[in-house]
């Protein structure tokens, strides 16, 4: 690795913590509309950390990189822990009063759209410090989006992007008219965004939160206002099923919608992991919700109206929770517990394992079993009416083996830190899916992160970072041959 890919590194993460210093007004202003002082916390955040930036902008400025894989993978980790720091700047510096471990927990929750928080007293916390985490959820939730759909494909460790749906040979200019699509990209995450706001109000949410939850929600983030999340509103089932509605759309793969917004194509919707997704949200949240109707004696539209709201924000990495469902009963619980790995589609803003590689995955089984009885048997694994390459396939089982190793030597390590067996194992979990709430009393729907020591939310916290860059892009920079020559 030559310096001067690191140093075009390091300028592309400063002048994005610039756009980030930029964003820091806005909560400003939310505090100066509603009297709060912490207004200067912020502006003095924004210039502090613009300035700053600034600066190693200026100084590492250089001619324009070879975009390479090497540099894309150092790029994605740079950028990330960039603004996972610069993000913690106003928490610390806030009324809050959050230490160091707490500012930067808080932080990379956000840009990480995890939704995990250590912070009691969301009721009655500055606005600003509320604007401040759903900004964090959209930034980071449309950073995951450009992640799923530009990048990680082009590094090669996974993603059914734009660019191999619309056809093969753009593989090899993966940014051919990058401009259009990002155009695109910013229009349609916006615009769900303002429309979910506008759901929310209309249907009788106070129009700050809702502003607050429509950014969280469009980028399953599940940064809530209130402590007790959507149990607040709990007995309004338009607000839920809005949650619901616009959760799910925030799984689907962005790449459709660019394909739609840009060439008028519906035909790619035939996406396979699409249908994939779509399954498993319904089977979950039917079958939970008529276990709750038998189990519970529930009336019927409540409890699929509460299975929905949970399973789907599960499933698709929100966090969001308008009940405690770990009080459900077993069946319950376990349908939650393995909603977990779900995830929503390549390309979304969700965390998780994925549906396309849940599809791979179930292909390459089949054709195990097949060649156990015909072993001279040539099948190629396909996704929908399309073979999948021995580069994807090999991507898709390195990343759940390397999903399966973290998640155990997290759990480990957080045991050491004196958690409980359900917390380590479930924080872990949810940390590397980026999911959010855990199960148990202590970091489960109806509590937070605020009580663990401060080991286990630096272990949380790189489990988040790990989960949200999809793993191997992490594991590649701690290969002495990713920064030999």
């Amino acid at each position: 690795m030559n310096r001067s890919t690191i140093r075009a590194a390091i300028h592309v993460a400063a002048v994005f913590a610039i756009y980030l210093s930029v964003a820091m007004l806005m909560p400003a202003v939310a505090d100066l509309y509603f009297g709060n002082e912490d207004w200067t916390v912020f502006a003095f955040s924004a210039l502090f950390m613009g300035g700053l930036a600034m600066a190693v902008a200026l100084a590492t400025h250089g001619r324009p990189p070879q975009v390479t894989t090497r540099f894309g993978f150092l790029l994605v980790n740079l950028l990330w822990l960039t603004l996972a720091i610069a993000g913690a700047v106003p928490f610390m510096m806030s009324s809050l009063d959050m230490s160091i471990t707490d500012a930067f927990f808080e932080s990379v929750s956000g840009i990480t759209t995890t939704g995990s928080t250590v912070i009691n007293g969301l009721d009655h916390a500055p606005p600003g410090i509320l604007l401040w985490r759903s900004l964090l959820s959209f930034m980071g939730g449309l950073g995951v989006i450009a992640l799923g759909l530009f990048l990680l494909p082009f590094l090669n460790i996974g993603g059914v992007s734009y660019f191999k749906i619309e056809s093969s040979d753009i593989e090899d200019r993966p940014f051919e008219r990058f401009q259009t699509f990002t155009i695109s990209l910013i229009g349609i995450y916006t615009t769900l965004v303002v429309a979910c706001a506008v759901s929310y109000a209309t249907a009788g949410m106070d129009g700050f939160h809702a502003i607050n939850h429509a950014m969280s929600t469009v980028a399953t983030g599940g940064f809530s206002t209130h402590d007790t999340s959507f149990l607040r509103y709990s007995d309004n089932p338009a607000i839920l099923w809005t949650g619901s509605i616009f959760m799910f759309i925030g799984g689907l793969p962005f790449s459709i919608m660019i394909l739609f917004a840009v060439r008028g194509r519906l035909d790619a919707i035939r996406d396979p992991q699409i249908m994939v997704y779509a399954c498993y949200c319904i089977v979950f949240a039917f079958a939970v919700g008529i276990y709750l109707r038998v189990s519970a004696d529930m009336p019927f539209f409540q409890a699929v109206t509460h299975s929905t709201f949970n399973l789907i924000s599960i499933i698709t990495t929100a966090g969001f929770a308008s009940d405690d469902y770990t009080l459900w009963g077993s069946f319950a619980v376990v349908c939650i517990f393995v909603a977990t790995f779900m995830g929503g589609c390549s390309g979304s803003t969700t965390g998780g394992i994925k549906a396309y590689r849940f599809l791979i995955l179930f292909e390459l089984m089949m054709n195990g079993v097949r060649r156990l009885i015909y072993p001279s048997m040539v099948q190629p694994v396909r996704y929908g009416d399309r073979t999948v390459d021995e580069d994807m396939q090999r991507a898709v089982v390195l990343f759940i083996a390397s999903f399966l190793v973290l998640w155990a030597i997290a759990t480990v390590l957080l045991g050491a830190t004196g958690l409980d067996f359900v917390t380590a194992l479930s924080g872990a979990l949810t940390s590397l899916t980026n999911v959010g709430p855990g199960l148990g009393p202590v970091i489960g729907p109806v509590g937070n992160f605020s009580s663990l020591p401060d080991a286990a939310k630096w272990i949380c916290s790189a489990a988040m970072l790990l989960g949200r860059l999809e793993i191997l892009a992490v594991l590649v920079i701690f290969s002495p041959a990713f920064w030999g020559r």
